[in-house]
């Protein structure tokens, strides 16, 4: 598999347990949607995201 599809593979996957979880868990749901409202609970979780894209694609990449 080349690194082009590896990397749609991923973002496909992260989206599709990322609409799972909201189905499954509704709390998740309404701390979007708080998210949304507060500024402050955003940028937290704008960092979570940020970790979990490093956590899924910088962690593993070998030196250069």
């Amino acid at each position: 598999m080349n690194p082009r599809a590896l990397a749609i593979f991923k973002l496909l996957a992260v989206f599709f347990v990322l609409v799972l979880l909201v189905l499954l868990f509704r709390p998740a749901m309404s701390f979007v949607e708080m998210a949304a409202r507060e500024l402050v609970y955003f940028w937290w979780l704008v960092l979570l995201l940020l970790l979990a894209a490093w956590l899924i694609w910088g962690l593993g990449r070998k030196k250069k």
